[in-house]
């Protein structure tokens, strides 16, 4: 069977392509080795189950070890409501398990407790008996994917609270347990924060406060992804660069799994088969980038990640601020939204300790989506912008553009208060651009890390690009400054022109237009 990159549920290595996971291994395993529980807390199609089942396989391997890998996935509401169907339940899976790892006898075993183990605590006595009895020399590691199913639910806490009266009282030499259990979900069960009754407050539980932080990073580093690339070149038997492409994807997918997979499934399928040239390049994540990006294009996680946007509104406003304002905000994981921001892996810390969207992708879809969610509502008006005279011989008019917006914020918004336009004011902006480039051209707003005073908008249209950078005036001081950050951003594009939307927010501004000659650059500046 030829492998492929796989974009949907668990992958396996003989089936697709996948990073070298053994450092990530290693790691887990050495803390089953010291006896710890723990949840593999984790975002949606971040590598969770293939990483459970990759280690249950290792763990297998041993002669002194047994792992039992199990799934809450498929436990139905009526079997969290009673007892005695979640314990069978449970117990079936163990059997299965046991069938599935040869241990005819285990299984047996287990059978025979079925049907007259029909509460928590009987359950519980089952489980010291199966490791004293039968396996008193035999690590016995229990996996659970999919706990997030259950979570929810009192019947769930009470059995997380059994598990951890077990490892206590193991500790204290009066029982027999686990070696190790592994939990995997989106949710760190040691903070869940649950309502179980439509009358009873919110609340965070404890149930799981004998865990251990997981803090093996499950993202995908640019050398990991050199591993895949390779597996893949080899198998196509081409020649590409390796590294250059691995750090490209890397760059835009911020090594989220399921987007690097995604990208790789693209180049191969969708890209690739449509030239004569097979070996891949850095443009080819240009344009599986672009294809990912695309609103017409979605997935169960781009869904995923608007509803959680569109049900908090919290949330929303933290990510509106952070992806069109510009915000600077410390990372705080206590802060109760930014925690959940980075449970759902729209946010991580960057390397200053601030907030930033996870990846370029996402930051891509958040502002699209949100220019969409403007465009329907208060500014409705903009999508009458767009024009062939924006278009001429020598490529895209962005200073007609510029004089053009000036002139409807003039129009349209002059009146509004200060509050509004520091808000909107630049979602006004990308909402206008919108109709304009209309699949023409493709616009990239690029991430300025900690530096609310700009936004860089970075326009593709035949092969040029255009930079038009965002800002809010300060003064003469800071705008000399400015010009020269923009001066060595378009650098980096080897650009000698560079676009300038200036926000006074001062009363008694000029709506003025200038060129800059800055250094070796001519900018278009002008002001709204």
């Amino acid at each position: 069977m030829q492998k492929e990159f796989n974009d949907t549920g668990l992958c396996i290595p003989n089936r697709h392509y996948m990073v070298d996971n053994s450092d990530k291994l290693k790691q887990i395993i050495a803390f089953v080795e010291k006896g710890k529980y723990f949840t593999i807390n984790r975002p949606r199609q971040f590598g969770k189950t293939t990483i459970l089942s990759l280690l249950a396989k290792q763990l297998n391997q041993r002669d002194d070890c047994i792992a039992l890998k199990i799934s809450f996935e498929g436990i139905d509401a009526d079997t969290h409501q009673h007892v005695d169907k979640f314990v069978r339940l449970f117990l079936s899976m163990f059997i299965r398990e046991f069938e599935f790892l040869h241990c005819s006898e285990l299984a047996q075993l287990t059978t025979q407790y079925l049907e007259k183990t029909n509460t928590l605590p009987l359950l519980s006595q089952f489980i010291t008996k199966l490791k004293r009895d039968s396996l008193p020399q035999t690590s016995l590691v229990l996996l659970i994917d999919e706990v997030d199913k259950s979570s929810n639910n009192q019947l769930f806490l009470d059995f997380m609270s059994m598990l951890r009266d077990k490892y206590l009282q193991q500790h204290e030499g009066r029982d027999h347990s686990f070696q190790s259990v592994i939990l995997a979900g989106v949710h760190d069960i040691k903070t869940l924060k649950r309502k179980i009754r439509p009358d009873e407050a919110s609340g965070y539980n404890s149930p799981w406060n004998i865990a251990i932080d997981f803090k093996v990073d499950l993202s995908f580093a640019p050398h990991e992804i050199e591993t895949m690339l390779q597996d893949y070149s080899l198998d196509k038997q081409i020649q590409p660069d390796i590294s250059a492409i691995a750090a490209r994807l890397y760059y835009y997918s911020g090594g989220y799994p399921y987007l690097v997979s995604k990208l790789c499934k693209f180049i191969d399928e969708e890209i690739i088969p449509n030239r004569t040239e097979k070996n891949g390049s850095v443009a080819d994540v240009e344009a599986a980038f672009k294809m990912i990006v695309d609103e017409a294009y979605t997935t169960t996680l781009f869904d995923s990640l608007v509803k959680n946007l569109e049900n908090n509104q919290a949330l929303y406003e933290l990510i509106f601020h952070l992806v069109i304002n510009g915000k600077s905000l410390k990372f705080t994981i206590a802060d109760p939204v930014i925690n959940l921001a980075h449970l759902y892996g729209i946010l991580k810390p960057s390397e200053r300790g601030h907030c930033q969207i996870h990846n370029r992708i996402f930051e891509q879809r958040i502002y699209a989506y949100m220019i969409s969610k403007t465009m329907r509502t208060q500014y409705g008006d903009i999508n009458g912008f767009g024009g062939p005279e924006y278009f001429t011989a020598e490529g895209l008019d962005v200073q007609l553009i510029l004089q053009r917006f000036q002139a409807f914020m003039q129009e349209n918004h002059a009146q509004q208060d200060t509050i509004f336009l520091e808000r909107e004011g630049r979602l006004l902006f990308l909402a206008f651009l919108k109709p304009i480039l209309n699949g023409r051209g493709f616009e990239f707003k690029e991430p300025v890390v900690a530096d609310e005073r700009r936004m860089d908008i970075v326009i593709t249209y035949q092969n040029k690009r255009y930079v038009i950078e965002l800002k809010r005036w300060y003064g003469e001081k800071y705008h000399q400054e400015g010009l020269q950050q923009f001066s060595d951003y378009l650098d980096i594009y080897s650009l000698k022109k560079g676009y300038l939307l200036i926000y006074d927010f001062n009363k008694g501004k000029t709506y003025k237009e200038e060129e800059i000659q800055f250094q070796d650059k001519e900018i278009f500046a002008v002001w709204v």
